[in-house]
């Protein structure tokens, strides 16, 4: 029995330590994406989104064609405030399927925030292409 737990105990140890990593764990891994693009193409969203560690303070949709979430490291307060030199990563997501996105029926104050009802309602879109944008301050 006791050697049964053992050998449990380092299972769960090993599992927990094969997990696979997230492709992008800072904001300097952000091109990543774009040389990976190829894994993602045909794939839904929240493939994608899966792959992305830090945490993405701000998203809209352009809903005319092609379609496309903007998705960005920084609130619109942070953006405001300048800093030189600080890189503005941003990640463009096409996809093939219409977006029904209305700000007017969002949450006043949180227009651009992405959410989990958002990863839901959106997640299963087909991405047709990522486009990766730095922007620095001077």
């Amino acid at each position: 029995m006791e050697s049964t737990i053992k050998i449990l105990a380092i299972l769960f140890v090993i599992n927990s330590n094969c997990k696979a990593q997230q492709m992008i764990q800072t904001h300097d891994d952000i091109y990543k994406l774009k040389a990976n693009e190829q894994q993602f193409i045909n794939k839904p969203l929240k493939n994608v989104l899966k792959e992305i560690k830090p945490e993405i303070k701000m998203a809209f949709a352009i809903v005319d064609y092609p379609s496309f979430f903007a998705f960005k490291f920084f609130t619109a307060t942070e953006i405001n405030r300048r800093v030189i030199g600080r890189k503005h990563n941003s990640i463009y997501i096409y996809v093939e399927e219409p977006i029904d996105w209305n700000f007017d029926t969002r949450i006043k104050g949180k227009e651009y925030q992405w959410t989990k009802e958002d990863l839901e309602k959106y997640g299963n879109l087909t991405i047709t292409r990522i486009k990766v944008v730095q922007r620095i301050e001077d």
